[in-house]
């Protein structure tokens, strides 16, 4: 991709630079956030809570197959039901974290998530959980998850500082991911053990590790933005804002066919360990772990990012990821299908990563909230649609195809974003061979 788009994730509208420009310059290695002690506490209680995270992902999905006599279509929609309050609900998220304190926002979402955690726990421990139990627990905890990922990715600036922003963003990723390393394998072995229902409650208990962080934090050692006065049109305002911006335009395309179709793992993972390699609840734990070493890899390589990524490398990666998808889900056998996850996770990391940085890097920190509301949106909203697409995919023509056609269709719809930005900025695509093979927007002549 050329400059002219490609360099505008660090340039306003207007031609300035971003309100956060010492975000762009991160110096201190790939630990650097570590040194503020608010960034510590936040990170450690995230990182437990997260464990919690994971194991409620694979007991839920395991949970739904087991009541639905392992139905793929009932895995797909339990996950578009938790997803959908993204895309109706994400745009108000945002707004509040730009108008109310994000640590207050958060403690509220945190409890919320925490009960219906324990709500869904609770009735599968008691041998009462039905189906449509899950559906409407997933849906209540999607509303919340709507309203907390907006606070909590905004929040990360706060906390950090904007000269460890883009370092702190790739540690959260590894926090998350080494959460992800552990939590499938203990979730294995809990679920084996006693049912899914404890593996669930357990979440629940651990939100109070996230909840502690938040209570512990220095407000004096926030780097605070201005709450938004409220206004008219605010949410509006948003969505003008990156409509001006091709360059986030193009991320966030990349992010919605990425997150829609490609980003299904939970339920690509379960559908494959059940249904293609006849294993149980443990054997699946394991493809979680596997998976998770690479995209903790990734992370980490990404926390040595010292710049915004560009476009062009957020766009390089997710059609590479597209590839490797389709790649696992030609693979004969469940040693060499878990062969490939640590790429998979790996590829996976990098190009949602670099999407963030970019995203939070490049836009005006008055507006961050909403503009990482629009990317949360985009990212996980589409999952109603590409959950239960998939789902039905796997049911009619086998789980393999869960894989082969989300990674197909992710390769597609980020040429299609490719085109579509183009076509708006009066672009177009253009090959060389130097100074490396490569393809580039380059502005057509007058």
């Amino acid at each position: 991709m050329s400059a002219e788009v490609a360099e505008q994730s660090t340039t306003s509208p207007d031609g300035s630079r971003p309100t956060d420009p010492a975000a762009t310059t991160e110096r201190g290695g790939m630990f650097a956030a570590l040194a503020n002690r608010n960034y510590r506490i936040y990170v450690s209680g995230s990182f437990v809570s997260n464990i919690g995270t994971w194991m409620q992902r694979v007991a839920q999905d395991w949970l739904v197959l087991e009541l639905s006599h392992g139905s793929a279509l009932a895995v797909g929609i339990t996950t578009g039901l938790q997803f959908l309050p993204m895309l109706l609900l994400s745009p108000y998220g945002g707004l509040m974290a730009d108008r109310f304190d994000k640590r207050a926002v958060l403690k509220i979402t945190q409890a919320w998530l925490a009960l219906c955690a324990a709500v869904l726990g609770i009735l599968a421990i008691t041998g009462v959980a039905q189906t449509w139990h899950v559906y409407l627990i997933a849906f209540a905890f999607g509303i919340g998850t709507a309203f907390d990922n907006p606070a909590r990715q905004s929040f990360v600036s706060e906390v950090a500082g904007p000269e460890h922003l883009a370092n702190a963003i790739g540690l959260n990723s590894a926090t998350f991911n080494a959460a992800r390393i552990v939590g499938p394998a203990v979730a294995g072995l809990v679920i084996a053990a006693y049912g899914s229902g404890w593996a669930i409650l357990s979440n629940a208990v651990t939100y109070a590790a996230f909840i502690t962080a938040l209570l512990l934090l220095d407000p004096t050692r926030l780097t605070t933005v201005k709450p938004t006065v409220r206004g008219k049109r605010q949410i509006r305002e948003g969505l003008a804002y990156v409509r001006r911006r091709p360059d986030l335009l193009l991320v966030l395309g990349t992010a919605f066919f990425v997150g829609t179709f490609g980003m299904n793992f939970q339920m690509t993972s379960a559908l494959m360990a059940q249904q293609e390699f006849h294993r149980g609840a443990q054997q699946y734990g394991i493809l979680g772990t596997f998976m998770a070493v690479g995209s903790l890899a990734g992370a980490l390589l990404a926390a040595r990012r010292r710049s915004a990524p560009r476009g062009r490398f957020v766009v390089g990666m997710a059609i590479v990821f597209g590839l490797v998808e389709i790649a696992a889900g030609l693979m004969p056998t469940y040693w060499s299908y878990a062969a490939v996850l640590p790429l998979l996770g790996l590829v996976a990391l990098l190009t949602l990563t670099a999407a963030n940085a970019s995203v939070q890097l490049g836009a005006d920190s008055r507006l961050r909230g909403r503009v990482m509301a629009l990317y949360m949106m985009v990212l996980m909203g589409g999952t109603p649609i590409g959950a239960p697409l998939l789902g039905w995919v796997g049911q009619v023509f086998g789980a393999r195809w869960t894989l082969i056609g989300g990674g197909g269709l992710s390769v597609l719809g980020v040429l299609l974003t490719i085109a579509l930005v183009a076509r708006r900025q009066n672009l177009h695509l253009v090959a060389s061979r130097h100074p490396h093979p490569h393809v580039s927007l380059e502005r057509r002549a007058a």
